[in-house]
Formats: C-alpha cells, sequence, structure tokens
C-alpha cells in the first residue's frame, strides 16, 4: 500500500497545486478587475441572437455548418496527438497514412474555402 501511494504522490500533489493556483488566479482576476456591467457586455454575443426569444425559430445553416467543421477539426487533433507522441516508434506505413489523411483533411478545408463555408456576412 505504501509503494502504491508514493507513486500516485506526484499526480495527487500535481492536482492539489494545479487546484490552488486555479482559485488563486480566479480570486485575483475578480478581485483586481473593475466589475462594472453595461448592456453592451451582457447581450447576447454568440450567435447574435436574443436569447430569450421563440425556441422554434429557425437558424442559418451556417451555424451549423461552421459546427460540423469545429468538429472535424478537432477531432482531427485528437488523432494528431497520439501520432506526434508516438512518431518515433511507429513504421513508416503509420507515418504515411497520416500524411494521407492530412491531405484529405487539407484537400477539404480548401474546398470548404473556395465554395466559401468559412464567410461570414
Amino acid at each position: 500500500m505504501n509503494i502504491l501511494f508514493t507513486e500516485y504522490s506526484t499526480i495527487l500533489v500535481f492536482f492539489i497545486i494545479s487546484t490552488v493556483l486555479s482559485v488563486v488566479i480566479f480570486a485575483l482576476s475578480f478581485v483586481l478587475t473593475p466589475q462594472k456591467p453595461d448592456q453592451e457586455k451582457v447581450s447576447a454575443y454568440e450567435c447574435g441572437f436574443n436569447p430569450f426569444d421563440d425556441a422554434r425559430a429557425t437558424f442559418d445553416v451556417r451555424f451549423y455548418l461552421v459546427a460540423i467543421l469545429f468538429l472535424i477539426f478537432d477531432l482531427e487533433i485528437s488523432f494528431l496527438f497520439p501520432w506526434s507522441v508516438t512518431l518515433s516508434q511507429i513504421p513508416i506505413f503509420g507515418f504515411w497514412s497520416m500524411i494521407i489523411f492530412l491531405i484529405v483533411l487539407t484537400v477539404g478545408f480548401v474546398y470548404e474555402w473556395c465554395k466559401g463555408a468559412l464567410e461570414w456576412e
């Protein structure tokens, strides 16, 4: 039991330090910054619509397109991280399969860009 505690004690210390540091930074930002909310600060800013409107209102397709594009590129990062960590240990097939994946993803991104899907009017 003592061996188990010594192995995990560094993780416990890391969690304690990160929690304390997070609380201190949050408290300092709350204390040091002026708290003067105005109409512009408390207005809706994510999608431009009034948040207290009809829930059945239709949204523009561009909102869904941006969300889908975000998910695609977010998943790309989740594939790239383990690949980059183990890059020195994987065979050449693993390297070229990820390069092909990145090329396909880049072609899709360029296609979306040329079609104007990333333009916000």
